[in-house]
């Protein structure tokens, strides 16, 4: 991983003693929270590597909770976020795996609520505050969350890309990097498209309007 300056390497301003445990860690969680749409009614943290050996000391447990509150890596308030989830009525569940994960510092984040809205999302956490989202439901993926990004669930078909990238180019909405993934021919697919401007609520709609297309998340 290359650094661009100074700060990349001593890391973000942020509450706990770990850019990588905490920062990273909260940020997991957040992004996971914006991906889900709404704040969790039941939350099953798994950890792997490095995480499950040290979340307690180095603050993951509170950091990730943190974040799916909806608390920014700085926010003094992430020192309670277990208290807090639980005051919401939020129930956190941690589970340490002893399966060795490709990366040391990852999490995996199921997320139900009462209306039976379930989601699963793992994150790594890649040093100096940042992080990679790199599953979502069974779908591989890498989403940084550094820039405006749509992901889009659809029918695997013929024609589906191109009737995305129409509506984006209509909106001159640029795509600066785009990711299609799906788990077998023919059923479900997941397009990933980081865009160089912020797709707008009427565009969304536009893009969810079409054909083939299950649902639209903007991050």
């Amino acid at each position: 991983m290359k650094y661009r300056s100074v700060f990349d390497i001593i890391g973000p301003v942020m509450i706990g003693p770990s850019s990588s445990h905490t920062a990273g860690a909260a940020r997991i969680g957040r992004t996971a929270r914006a991906l889900f749409g709404n704040k969790p009614d039941k939350v099953t943290i798994t950890l792997y590597g490095s995480f499950a050996k040290t979340y307690r000391g180095h603050g993951t447990d509170i950091a990730i909770v943190g974040g799916l509150l909806d608390f920014e890596p700085f926010d003094e308030r992430i020192v309670r976020s277990l208290e807090i989830a639980k005051n919401e009525g939020v129930d956190v569940t941690f589970v340490e795996s002893e399966e060795v994960p490709d990366h040391p510092n990852t999490a995996k984040i199921r997320m139900e609520d009462s209306s039976g809205h379930v989601m699963e999302v793992t994150g790594i956490s890649i040093g100096g505050g940042k992080m990679e989202i790199v599953e979502l439901n069974g779908f591989d993926l890498k989403l940084s969350g550094s820039a405006p990004a749509l992901l889009i669930l659809h029918k695997d078909r013929y024609g589906a890309v191109a009737q995305v990238a129409t509506v984006l180019a209509r909106h001159q909405i640029n795509i600066a990097y785009m990711q299609v993934s799906r788990k077998e021919k023919g059923s479900e697919a997941l397009m990933i498209i980081e865009t160089d401007q912020t797709v707008e609520e009427p565009v969304q709609k536009e893009l969810s309007d079409l054909d083939g297309i299950h649902g639209v998340t903007v991050l």
